[in-house]
């Protein structure tokens, strides 16, 4: 039996949740990232922004180009991951199949669900809309692949009809392909929205006059793997719309990390290492959160030139606390930096995760009252804040 099989978009979320905390942003051109003069990146931005060409992942001293009298409005990527889960806590009252591929973005399996799958998606939509306040679009299809790209041709044309209107609102789209259309749907698309098709891929294929994804369907599989390797066995089915990939409901924690790019390169010890505890902060909680701990202490650093670094410890037994990962990084900060060398990156990560190992032996005592002291913090920083109580040294 066929599959059916629903992707999920919240439509420029960061500045979706934006406008719920202020309502005065809606219909203004703004965009949610960094500064200008810091070498801040637009990590969203509005409808009306796009219209004067402003695009995510672009400088933000290029999108203020662009848009003189742009906001900007400086991200808060805690309350958006706390939005994005109740997202998700409505997808999965919807199905058991959940994979959630980003912040703003999921998967569903709904082949289980006996409504009309257009009329489902509508509900769905509405839901979201009515009780987060938030816009999304949708496609379903037989598999992930063609669900995916269903959502992305929506919400195209939806712009394009609303852009036509005058207007910058959000697409809300829902794109449905049915089964046995999926090759058809495809096949006039360009080939770089195929999954396997980056920039390299792309320029080889326009070279044998290959542009759409039908021009890549209609060519034999022997010859697009002897062209592209393993790759092009993929390019092959997908062009066709085969994806038999399941939905995945979990995915293993392979490492946790924290890194931040400064405004201006960093000389300052004391802010490198109150930067490094911030992280290995941030770190410990959300290994704790996913109750993990891990062996290996990375360290990556980033010169002025773009040069990189990264340095690596493992340590004897696990570690979801703090001091340690702080006074690893540190120890490893030191040994790879001269006195006053500027830093334009610093970051910590910590990786061969496992559950954590509590075994209390003779001398363990001060590292158990440790992590007593780190539970009775977590509880109280998630109720009311990290910033209602800090250890001694943070303040």
């Amino acid at each position: 039996m066929p599959r059916t099989i629903l992707h999920l978009d919240l439509d420029a979320f960061f500045c979706a949740v934006e406008e719920i905390q202020t309502p005065s942003l809606r219909g203004k051109a703004f965009a949610v990232g960094g500064k200008p003069n810091e070498r801040g990146v637009v990590a969203s931005c509005s409808y009306a922004a796009r219209r004067m060409g402003v695009r995510s992942a672009m400088p933000m001293s290029r999108a203020v180009r662009l848009c003189p009298g742009l906001t900007i409005v400086p991200g808060r990527h805690r309350l958006y991951g706390e939005v994005s889960q109740k997202v998700m806590d409505i997808l999965h009252e919807q199905s058991g199949l959940v994979e959630q591929i980003s912040i703003d973005e999921a998967f569903l399996d709904i082949s289980d669900v006996r409504d009309d799958p257009e009329r489902f998606a509508r509900e769905l939509q509405a839901r979201i809309r009515d009780e987060l306040h938030l816009p999304c679009s949708i496609g379903i299809a037989s598999n992930k692949l063609v669900a995916k790209i269903a959502t992305e041709v929506g919400k195209a044309a939806a712009l394009q009809r609303i852009k036509a209107q005058g207007l910058a609102e959000p697409p809300n789209a829902v794109t449905v392909v049915p089964y046995g259309e999926e090759a058809a749907f495809l096949s006039p698309l360009p080939a770089e929205m195929l999954w396997g098709v980056g920039p390299k891929t792309s320029q080889r294929l326009s070279e044998w006059g290959i542009h759409t994804i039908g021009d890549i369907a209609k060519w034999p599989e022997g010859e697009l793997v002897r062209l592209f390797g393993e790759n092009g066995r993929d390019l092959a089915r997908h062009a066709k719309g085969i994806d038999d990939r399941p939905i995945v409901t979990q995915r293993e924690t392979k490492s946790v990390s924290q890194e931040t790019t400064f405004a201006v390169d960093m000389t300052s010890d004391k802010t490198l290492e109150k930067t490094l505890r911030e992280q290995s902060a941030e770190v410990a909680r959300q290994l704790r959160r996913e109750h993990l701990a891990g062996r290996t202490i990375k360290l990556k650093i980033r010169w002025p030139d773009f040069t990189t670094l990264t340095r690596q410890t493992t340590l004897s037994n696990p570690t979801d606390l703090e001091e340690e990962i702080a006074k690893t990084a540190l120890s490893l900060m030191r040994q790879v930096r001269k006195p006053n060398q500027a830093v334009r990156l610093i970051g910590v990560g910590v990786s061969g995760l496992g559950a954590p190992i509590r075994q209390l032996g003779l001398w363990d005592l001060d590292s158990e009252k440790s992590r007593k002291l780190q539970s009775a913090l977590d509880a109280l920083q998630e109720k009311y804040g990290r910033e209602v109580i800090q250890r001694g040294g943070d303040v």
